[in-house]
Order: C-alpha cells, then structure tokens, then sequence
C-alpha cells in the first residue's frame, strides 16, 4: 500500500494503519520536536501529543500537502504552547537594536571551515539556538536545518513567505552576532 491508501485506511478506523504512520514517522517528529524543544523529555511529550493529535484529527488531514508537512505542523504548534509558558527564557527578537551593531551581520562565509567543524562553535551555535524564541527556532529549524523551502515553512508555520524570510533573517543575524561575540571573548 502507498502511503495515500494508509492514510485513507487509518482515517476509516484501521488500527494497523494508524500505527504504521506512527511507526514511519516517530523518528521524523521526535527529531523536530526536539531541535525545537532542546530537551528530550519535552521532546516525547511533544512527540507524543503529535501523534495524540493525529490519531484524533487525521480526519480533518485533506492531502493537500505531504503528511510531513501537516506533523510538522502539528509538532510546531505543541512547542509553541508549550513555550508560552515559559517565555520569559528566550531572546526577544522584536527588539533589533543590536542585531546588527559592531558587523554581526557579517556572512556566514567568514567563519573559516575548520572552526565549523569545531566541537567549541557547535556547542555555541546550540546555546544560542536555545535561546531564540521559538517562533523564530521553529523557522530557522525548517528552513536551515530540515532543509524546506520558504513556501513549505510558510505553510507549516501559517505565515506568509515574507514573514518567513523576516523571521530567518533576525535568526540568522541573531546566531552570527552570538557566534562572533563567543569568538571575541
């Protein structure tokens, strides 16, 4: 069966094909959810919530888009919940005084090769992504990370692809300065 007729089987009430969608799409989900969330606890609590949610909403699930893309969504909306509850512990990217002072933007392109490759410049680029909200993370994650396109993430996130392309543009200047602000140190 392809994944159409699975998901048409799981929607009728097919237990077996509700759990072979689980099955082909916990590694996927438990991934994003948890470079969104940075915590593996929080990250199968959301995985789980995810898969709560389809198993309750799949119904509504048109195929209009990949089933990937609905998850994603899904997965996005739980960290988001759950990270307004915490707010007070991310980076405010609305105020952008800052962002760009003392050549922060500079381009990825100056960060030599080999410092990329380091474990040092690794454990930065995760602090700092850490500390972006997560309505810029979940942006930054999708585009930088998963690889989707600016329309794709625009789907997933309901924003248009200018506010897409805004928030990755304040995530990125965001990472750049912390990383060169580690390096001046």
């Amino acid at each position: 069966m392809d994944e159409q007729e699975i998901i048409e089987s799981a929607k009728s009430g097919d237990r077996k094909a509700m759990s072979v969608l689980v099955k082909n799409y916990e590694k996927t989900v438990y991934n994003f959810a948890f470079k969104i969330c940075r915590d593996p606890e929080r990250a199968e609590n959301t995985m789980q919530e995810t898969f709560f949610s389809m198993v309750k909403s799949l119904h509504q699930f048109d195929g209009k888009s990949k089933l990937s893309t609905w998850l994603y969504r899904i997965v996005a909306n739980h960290c988001l919940m759950e990270a307004r509850k915490k707010k007070h512990e991310f980076f405010s990217m609305d105020d952008e005084d800052g962002l760009y002072e003392n050549n922060y933007a500079a381009d990825w392109d100056s960060i030599p090769a080999n410092i990329v490759e380091n474990t040092e410049l690794k454990k930065i680029l995760d602090e700092a992504i850490e500390k972006l909200s997560p309505e810029y993370r979940i942006v930054f994650m999708l585009r930088d990370v998963e690889g989707l396109s600016t329309e794709e993430t625009g789907k997933i996130t309901e924003l248009s692809v200018p506010a897409v392309k805004s928030r990755l543009h304040r995530a990125r200047a965001y990472l750049r300065k912390e990383i060169n602000k580690a390096f001046q140190k």
